[in-house]
């Protein structure tokens, strides 16, 4: 039965009408999702008291990463974990310099410094990691990817402690008895997280699909479509979180979906399976990745955090930059593709 179900399930891309009703459903999954994990994840912060950073950071990081973490590991036990490296790197350039842009250029809005330095700086120490893996070592060996899993392991820890720790009062919106139950709030988070997982394999899947038939070459569709439908959860995730006022939900979700890129969805493929850097493309006779992508996931998460931390407050001219940055770094992609350098 399941057997029957996934070739009709795969059958369904191969046709334009087939690719255009997942690519809808896809769509509709990951907006309701992303409406319902705000507000689960929203009602648990303030049932226990927990800063919507914290919360950000954490659990709705994890429900928004899931599509990254199952592509990585199933490309990791089919013996390809260079996958997961291009694959966090990408997510992590197009999370903070498209998505978060986004919603700083909508609305900038004032940071907690004290929620925020933690998660910012357990991203730069992971960065680093990476940053010796690809520039010293050449190479990522399982020993590295147990010492990402256990970063991952001490941020989740001393994050949840802070915000236990440190408990904020939140406005009531409603009476206490209207607020719902915790396992109404548990299980609505779950399933939510589901639907935004499904939402974005079908959402990428079809993407890929209806690209190819449009005949754009499958390098272009890797770095821009494939790219940004990883993220969409965080898209979703983090439009949603600002239209109902939740700035900071939405960059403590940025962060925190960018260390879960670097130490959880890579160190999970790593253990798994070790590899070389990958050459790949090339960029006036340098590896990209190293010349250019690793410059650039560095940069733009501190253009993001550092002049927030600095003033307490995002601006617009962050946002806008970020956005140019994106826009460059897509099109000097696709110009690589192309075979133009």
């Amino acid at each position: 039965m399941l057997d029957q179900f996934l070739n009709w399930y795969n059958g369904l891309t191969d046709g334009l009408w087939g690719s255009l009703l997942l690519f809808a459903v896809g769509v509709l999954l990951l907006i309701k999702g992303g409406d319902w994990f705000v507000d689960s994840a929203v009602g648990i912060a303030k049932r226990f008291k927990v800063p919507e950073i914290i919360i950000g950071a954490t659990v709705v990081s994890i429900g928004t990463t899931l599509p990254e973490v199952m592509v990585s590991v199933t490309a990791a036990v089919n013996s390809n974990g260079a996958i997961a490296y291009g694959n966090a790197i990408g997510s992590i350039i197009c999370n903070t310099a498209l998505i978060a842009a986004l919603t700083i250029a909508i609305r900038p809005a004032p940071i907690d410094r004290k929620s925020v330095a933690t998660p910012v700086l357990f991203f730069f120490g992971s960065a680093a990691i990476y940053l010796v893996a690809a520039y010293v070592f050449g190479r990522f060996d399982r020993w590295l990817g147990i010492v990402m899993l256990l970063v991952f392991g001490a941020y989740m820890t001393m994050t949840i402690y802070k915000g236990f720790k440190n408990p904020v009062q939140h406005e009531e919106e409603e009476e206490e008895g209207e607020q719902g139950s915790l396992m109404k709030d548990l299980i609505v988070l779950i399933v939510s997280a589901a639907l935004i997982a499904v939402g974005a394999d079908m959402l990428e899947g079809s993407s890929v699909s209806l690209s190819l038939m449009a005949g754009i070459p499958t390098e272009v569709v890797g770095v821009t479509v494939v790219a940004l439908c990883t993220s969409l959860p965080e898209l979703v995730t983090a439009v949603t979180a600002l239209m109902k006022g939740h700035g900071a939900l939405s960059l403590g979700n940025i962060i925190g979906a960018n260390i879960f890129n670097l130490v959880l969805v890579s160190g999970a493929a790593v253990t798994i399976s070790p590899f070389e850097i990958p050459e790949g493309s090339k960029l006036f006779g340098y590896n990209t990745s190293q010349l250019f992508e690793i410059p650039v996931m560095v940069g733009v998460m501190a253009l993001m955090t550092l002049p927030a931390l600095a003033k307490g407050k995002l601006r617009r001219w962050q946002g806008a930059s970020l956005l140019t940055v994106y826009g460059l770094f897509v099109a000097l992609q696709v110009l690589i593709a192309l075979k133009v350098f």
